[in-house]
């Protein structure tokens, strides 16, 4: 029988039901014993007593006590401190958010900063939301993704109320996303609706969507241009229906116009020469507008990332131009 432990909980825990948690630490332990152990108060989270149903936060204090044969620690769990973030990491995510009140926090991502941890991700948004806390007591929560190379508008609940009716926005299609692309070549169409569903496929750089018209999930983009470099790359606005992995990404190929600097889907093709031109991909979370948790709706814009800036000049587009990003061609109201 293993003594007393305390351990720390992982900003990737964060949220998880101490049920759970025990479920990923100890395999072995029945829920049964868990209750008991629970009732009589030998399982302790920051020295108070906890209920199976308590949500855990990043770097709490969980105390184990001695457990029997068969319900040892999983030894393949990662239970180290969480990763530290320097001073200069956390004040430059604060100057990111682009809109805060009682409930909700918008962020401006960066391009290549990941939202969430994974192999071989040492740093992610979802591991420094203790530094987006401000006055209230407990992290804001994530209410949606964006791809890690993806930049631009990125949404926090700052309660758990907050974030549910966000995330209920979200799974009912109430928010509306404006993204900014620039993509190489010129769409056939200047206006359009892609409605191409997609499937998830393994490879061997990691996992792929593809166009996939008989088993794949349904996916449907609009997109209108906004500007073009003749037929040598667009700036397009898209607006996606449904929120598939990389749906734009894949939608963009698949319309012949690859997003520029996007080689995962576009291959060489999605590449451009010239100075001041970026490999980096061309992706931007423009604008969203959604129902606020307190009423009424809440429209945030996001600045182009400075790579970005310096392709509309090579171009010689102007970003202050389009005054509304929700606006639809010929009239039609996005569904």
């Amino acid at each position: 029988m293993s003594g007393v432990t305390t351990i720390e909980v992982t900003d990737d825990e964060a949220d998880l039901r101490l049920d759970r948690w025990f479920k990923r630490h100890y395999p072995g332990l029945p829920h049964v014993q868990l209750q008991k152990l629970l009732r009589k108060g030998h399982v302790r989270v920051d020295g108070k007593r906890a209920k199976a149903n308590t949500r855990l936060e990043a770097a709490q204090s969980i105390r184990v006590p001695p457990m029997k044969e068969g319900a040892t620690q999983d030894r393949s769990v990662k239970s180290s401190r969480p990763v530290q973030f320097s001073d200069e990491e956390i004040a430059e995510l604060r100057e990111r958010v682009l809109h805060m009140d009682e409930d909700v926090i918008a962020l401006n991502k960066p391009p290549g900063l990941a939202v969430q941890g994974g192999t071989g991700i040492k740093k992610s948004i979802d591991g420094m939301l203790g530094a987006l806390k401000f006055d209230n007591s407990e992290r804001p929560k994530l209410v949606h993704r964006l791809d890690k190379d993806t930049s631009g508008i990125l949404l926090l609940g700052r309660t758990p109320g907050a974030a549910a009716k966000l995330t209920e926005a979200f799974r009912s299609k109430t928010a509306r996303k404006v993204y900014w692309a620039i993509v190489v070549g010129s769409p056939e169409l200047a206006a359009g609706r892609i409605d191409l569903a997609l499937s998830k496929i393994p490879g061997q750089k990691g996992e792929r969507m593809v166009p996939d018209p008989e088993k794949g999930k349904r996916a449907v983009t609009f997109y209108r241009t906004i500007e073009k470099a003749g037929r040598r790359a667009t700036w397009l606005s898209l607006e996606p229906l449904t929120g598939r992995t990389h749906q734009l990404r894949v939608h963009m190929e698949a319309l012949g116009t690859p997003i520029l600097g996007d080689g995962k889907y576009g291959g060489q093709e999605s590449f451009l020469q010239g100075p001041g031109l970026s490999r980096k991909m061309h992706l931007h979370a423009r604008a969203i507008r959604i129902p606020h948790p307190g009423g009424n709706l809440i429209e945030v814009m996001a600045p182009l990332p400075s790579h970005m800036q310096s392709t509309w000049k090579f171009f010689g587009f102007d970003e202050s131009s389009q005054d509304d990003p929700f606006y639809f061609p010929e009239g039609e109201e996005f569904p």
